[in-house]
């Protein structure tokens, strides 16, 4: 059995991770910082009683920005394989708090590399890098596109993606960086703009609120389906060589577009209830982001097959379900039978 470790396991990525490892037959571990309320709702049906002999799903306490506690799991886990994909990812906020994004999002990734050495398995590295990377570098983005980041976020990435990379060289580890592009789901963050759409459409059909307040709908983005990014993750690491590799769909949509798409499919103008807020717009705007998977599709034989319409309908309906609303379209999803809050 393999065993494997995952970073932000609570989170959207870490969630549909630790599913498809389970189903693949992995032990999985996975950190969870320490809160006063309960945060782990994305891996809660996932949940199996630890006092039963055999449970293939074990977290435990800790934080990348603690050596200490990184050296310790990677002691008495022993793990195959680590994925790190957690950080303070929120792009907006990591203007607000750019020292904690580089302390968690850049260092924290060197952290687990350092102790990944120090502990001379041989463990295999994954590393949650970002298309913020590009930052106004122009499209399409591939592998060999130049880094211009325009965020602290972004900035933070470029240092974790830097440092995978050193550390593969330089310590011949089986470490590689999948550079993904914009990824939803169901399971995204109520403040990022597609769930921050879709739950407000949800809200404003059940009669709960009328407005939407959003910023910048002219950048374009990239956006592809959680769960299928979190395959390619996979795939990277059962190769026999360690690389970097772009996931993306190569389309490239507006926000404006992802919210037009969205409120027609729920019966909605979309005019009559979002409002733009200064408040929400960055200093400094990554405009289009467009991906180029050809090494992806090459080497990992990796293809995205949910595509941006399919994407904006199934994350309303689960909107929808959330509030006790029918679905428009209860098509059944192959990935989310369930919607977790």
């Amino acid at each position: 059995m393999k065993r494997a470790l995952i970073t932000g396991i609570t989170g959207q990525d870490g969630s549909y991770l630790a599913e498809l490892l389970l189903s693949k037959g992995y032990e999985v571990h996975g950190i969870i910082r320490r809160s006063s309320s309960f945060n782990t709702a994305r891996i809660d049906h996932l949940y199996q009683d630890p006092h039963e002999k055999k449970y293939t799903l074990r977290l435990h306490y800790g934080d990348i920005s603690d050596s200490s506690s990184i050296a310790n799991w990677l002691h008495d886990i022993e793990p195959d394989e680590v994925y790190n994909v957690g950080a303070q990812s929120h792009v907006r906020v990591s203007f607000e708090i750019p020292e904690y994004t580089a302390e968690v999002t850049g260092v924290g990734a060197l952290r687990i590399l350092e102790a990944i050495r120090r502990s001379k398995n041989n463990t295999k590295y994954y590393q949650a890098s970002s298309s913020e990377m590009f930052g106004s570098s122009p499209p399409p983005q591939n592998e060999e596109t130049p880094f211009h980041p325009r965020s602290p976020y972004g900035v933070a990435k470029v240092f974790a993606f830097f440092a995978t990379v050193n550390y593969r060289e330089a310590y011949g580890m089986h470490a590689s960086n999948g550079i993904l592009f914009n990824h939803e789901s169901p399971r995204r963050g109520e403040t990022f703009v597609t769930r921050k759409v879709t739950r407000a459409i949800a809200n404003i059909k059940s009669g709960k609120e009328k407005y939407v307040f959003l910023g910048n709908l002219d950048a374009k983005r990239d956006w592809g389906y959680a769960p299928e990014y979190v395959s390619a993750m996979q795939t990277m690491l059962q190769q026999s060589k360690p690389n970097d590799y772009v996931i993306a769909t190569g389309e490239t949509h507006s926000v404006k577009e992802f919210v037009e798409e969205a409120f027609s499919y729920a019966g909605l103008d979309w005019n009559e209830h979002v409002k733009i807020d200064q408040r929400y717009f960055r200093p400094s705007e990554v405009d289009l982001l467009l991906g180029d998977a050809s090494k992806a599709k090459k080497n990992l034989k990796w293809e995205p097959k949910v595509k941006f319409k399919e994407l904006t309908h199934l994350m309303v309906d689960a909107d929808l379900q959330r509030e006790g609303l029918k679905p428009i379209s209860p098509v059944k999803n192959p990935f989310d039978t369930r919607w977790p809050a």
